[in-house]
């Protein structure tokens, strides 16, 4: 026999698979469950907004909420709670005449959970007796106030909750120290209360008495000055806040922070401007005021009128271009994660820097030193589309159920903007709208609450990862 020749380091052993081995493997893959899209987190909060109103509204409509001991319309109950858990301050009945103690109580609780956030509130709660937090409560909390992340977001809660009892009573000290020179100790405290968080909550809600409502404080500026500067703590932002308390120099400031303050300030003051140059000579507001009330007048009614609500004239009297520029205010509104509505303060900024860009030559948005993501910019427009279609949608069904009564189309959209904005400025038509109208209306508020961001969100079907692009095509602008 030949002997087999030894292998050598350099050979190489090839095998060939069998052909069992070459067949093709089936895998059974199952269909895959999608997410039940009825319990997505903005549903969630709007499934607490509308229990909430249901409770309030029930309570409200009891004899025991109102003044004369009657039975209050199903309406005007509804109607009042739902001004309350959305912080708007629409009134269809005299907050301090038609209600009595327990229905005013009522009303300052219903304000109270709408400001801090339903979920945000009952989390709380269940943080004080031990229960954990899931992940879906804590996406929920998120969406809620405003926050970037998932960690930290229980310890970020105990935070907001904190400061915001302590800004209460803060603000109800400064308050009272001001309302008890006009009403008896007792009295004045309430009165402080509810106006403290009514400021923060920017609700614009008052149960002071028509002699002395809140055009009755004028002659009181500090207490004008003291809920002015609530309105502002409450309209900027938690986030804000904190970045602002952290950081304490604007050249530290995260971005979102410096778009909020610098067009927030540049919102104030060109309101302040435009109602004291367009209600200057009118005699029905400020005319026949010193320049230093009117001055006084303009920076309170642009700080409050863009979120609050508070007034101190008669606003129904103001000229058709403080209505018109003010109806622009009350469509912004103030900053994300705040107690205010509108489209945001934060997307006005974006749009307007994106636009700047876009006259300089620029392919992105940016803003002081930084690019704002594409995604940002698109999410920013489409709030803004949303926001339009609703108020144009709204305003021209009310044209149809008021034919009846002889409305101005101005006003109307006022009453529409101040709903969808969760502002509470009046031109004093609420009262005398139809059943369908104030049902408008409260969906208008509801929606306006939660943010038009945060529906289509929910409604809208579950992102996929592409794998491909379509072609770019150009087309013809301007």
């Amino acid at each position: 026999m030949e002997r087999d020749q030894p292998r050598r380091f350099t050979d190489r052993i090839i095998r060939r698979p069998r052909l069992r081995e070459l067949s093709p493997t089936v895998l059974k893959l199952g269909t895959r469950r999608r997410p039940i899209r009825l319990f997505a987190s903005p549903l969630l909060l709007l499934y607490g907004f509308v229990l909430l109103i249901g409770i309030g509204g029930v309570l409200l409509a009891l004899p025991i909420s109102s003044a004369d001991n009657n039975f209050t319309s199903l309406d005007n109950a509804f109607f009042t709670s739902t001004s309350a858990v959305t912080v708007t301050g629409l009134t269809v009945v005299s907050t301090s005449e038609h209600w009595n103690t327990f229905g005013k109580g009522v009303i300052f609780t219903l304000m109270l959970l709408g400001g801090l956030g339903f979920m945000s509130f009952a989390t709380f709660l269940l943080i004080l007796i031990g229960q954990r937090i899931t992940l879906p409560e804590r996406m929920l909390i998120r969406d809620t106030i405003g926050g970037d992340r998932l960690g930290g977001i229980v310890s970020l809660l105990r935070r907001i909750v904190v400061v915001v009892m302590g800004i209460y009573a803060v603000g109800l000290l400064l308050i009272f120290w001001q309302l008890s020179k006009v009403f008896p100790a007792g009295e004045a405290l309430w009165q402080s209360a509810f106006l403290s968080v009514s400021s923060f909550n920017n609700a614009g809600f008052s149960i002071l008495p028509e002699s002395a409502s809140v055009e009755g404080l004028t002659s009181k500026y500090p207490t004008l000055v003291f809920m002015g500067m609530l309105i502002i703590l409450g309209g900027i932002g938690w986030a804000v806040i904190v970045d602002i308390y952290r950081r304490r120099r604007f050249s530290r400031f995260s971005l979102d922070t410096k778009m909020i303050i610098t067009t927030s300030i540049f919102l104030w003051i060109a309101g302040a401007l435009v109602f004291f140059l367009a209600e200057y000579s009118n005699d029905d507001t400020i005319g026949l005021l010193s320049i230093r009330e009117k001055g006084g007048f303009a920076i309170f009614e642009s700080i409050s009128g863009r979120t609050a609500g508070f007034t101190s004239i008669d606003f129904s009297a103001v000229k058709d271009l403080t209505k018109l520029f003010f109806i622009s205010l009350m469509f912004i509104g103030g900053g994300a994660g705040s107690v205010a509505g509108g489209i945001k303060v934060g997307t006005f900024a974006v749009i307007v820097a994106a636009v700047l860009s876009s006259l300089r030559g620029r392919l992105q948005a940016e803003a002081f030193g930084r690019e704002i993501p594409h995604f940002q910019v698109h999410r920013a427009i489409t709030v803004v589309a949303l926001g339009v279609g609703l108020i144009f949608v709204i305003s021209l069904a009310l044209t149809f159920t008021e034919s009846d009564a002889d409305f101005a189309f101005l006003d109307l959209l006022f009453e529409t903007v101040s709903a969808f904005g969760t502002t509470g400025l009046s031109m004093g038509i609420v009262p005398l709208l139809t059943v369908w109208g104030k049902i408008m209306l409260i969906a208008l508020m509801v929606l306006g609450r939660l943010g038009p961001l945060a529906l289509a969100l929910a409604l809208a079907p579950k992102e996929e990862a592409r794998i491909y692009r379509f072609a770019q095509e150009r087309i013809r602008i301007g």
